[in-house]
């Protein structure tokens, strides 16, 4: 399919089928459903692959190099790229910093950042949490301080995801310490790691692998014209991100995963021949359905110009809930195995089911914890006191 092609204009089917050809003549079998997030020189041929046919960036407008996908369109390419099992790729550019470039960046930081994006010349990550600022992100004390054309950052991030396979980060940083208010003194700044004074150090989950970084930054200078937005008033923006990342956190991807992974595992081990175990597994699947019906209606509502207000929080509680509620059910179906680190093997099939249990226990943690997500749906949805 040409780059070209309105895809919005195609019938559903039309292009439900043209995705899930190309994707079965063009992702490597053999990173099919991998059990943990891959590194971006493990998942590089994809990466590349996607990007040479114009799929990289389906939520992006045409005119940047997206696809510029309507709602339903951008959940029937999740559902394939699931369906076919492909692996996430290192996505925080195409997900969080791309779109927020293209609303708040000047022309400079467009013309240069997002075709780098789009060509994986530059692999990003997010810096916000610190080791005393996760949930309370304002709290927040990685310091800028201006020095002619660059500013000097000190200070460190941590739970850096796969900041040890990117080469740039995009980060919440303290430029005015004497703000009346911690939400008022916050700059968005872009750094490249490579810069001296940068290190980042991975830290070891207990699957025993690295997803996660500290990253630490010593008198490292970073030019002031990656600021991005007014100096100070970078609190919007971050808000602005943390919406779209709790959108993207709310996506059916996780539990339509886990939900393919727990199928194969009943249908291996003959579990649906329980009607306990069909009916649980019944639930779980209208539970991802909803789910998926209430995402597409949050991509809509943006897609015609609606902006993310604090009700986006119920999507990443539900997302990450029904996840962890399905690699439950999968640890019961595998019964003594499911405690095991190692795969389950089930007949003909490897069932990554501690990998899904585990995988699943974090994500109601990053992105804001799931305990403040509601609480922000109590205090600015529903009115109730602090």
């Amino acid at each position: 399919m040409p780059v070209s092609v309105d895809y919005n204009a195609l019938a559903d089917e039309a292009f439900r089928l043209e995705l899930r050809h190309w994707i079965e003549a063009n992702y490597p079998e053999e990173k099919r459903s991998p059990p943990r997030r891959l590194l971006y020189r493990e998942i590089e041929d994809w990466f590349q692959a996607l990007s040479k046919q114009g799929w990289l960036a389906p939520n992006w407008p045409v005119e940047h190099g997206g696809m510029g996908l309507g709602p339903s369109k951008y959940v029937i390419y999740v559902e394939e790229m699931e369906r076919h099992g492909c692996a996430r790729l290192p996505d925080h550019a195409i997900q969080m910093v791309g779109p927020l470039l293209i609303k708040y960046g000047d022309d400079w930081q467009k013309a240069h950042f997002l075709p780098r994006i789009l060509t994986g010349e530059d692999i990003w990550c997010q810096g916000y949490s610190e080791p005393n600022a996760g949930s309370d992100l304002a709290s927040l004390r990685t310091e800028a301080v201006k020095d002619g054309d660059d500013y000097i950052v000190n200070g460190q991030k941590i739970w850096t995801t796969l900041a040890h396979s990117a080469s740039w980060i995009f980060m919440l940083v303290r430029t005015d310490k004497a703000a009346a208010r911690p939400q008022q003194g916050i700059s968005f700044l872009l750094a490249s790691l490579e810069t001296k004074g940068v290190t980042v150090r991975p830290i070891t989950n207990l699957k025993g692998d690295q997803d996660f970084c500290e990253v630490f930054f010593d008198d490292v200078r970073v030019p002031t014209k990656n600021l991005v937005g007014v100096e100070n008033q970078g609190w919007s923006m971050a808000k602005a991100l943390l919406g779209f990342e709790r959108i993207f956190l709310g996506t059916p991807r996780l539990p339509g995963y886990s939900l393919n992974r727990l199928q194969l595992l009943c249908e291996q081990l003959g579990a649906f021949d329980d009607p306990a175990v069909l009916d649980q597994f019944t639930r779980h699947r209208l539970d991802v359905r909803d789910l998926t019906a209430a995402f597409e209606g949050y991509i809509d509502h943006i897609r015609k110009g609606g902006s993310v207000g604090p009700d986006v929080s119920a999507l990443k509680i539900w997302a990450t809930e029904v996840n962890q509620q399905i690699t439950e059910t999968m640890i019961e179906v595998a019964g003594e195995l499911g405690g095991f680190r190692e795969d389950v093997r089930a007949g003909n099939a490897e069932v990554d089911v501690m990998s899904e249990f585990l995988r699943a226990r974090t994500s109601t943690i990053y992105g804001g914890s799931n305990e403040i997500q509601r609480g922000i749906i109590a205090k600015n949805v529903l009115g109730l006191p602090s």
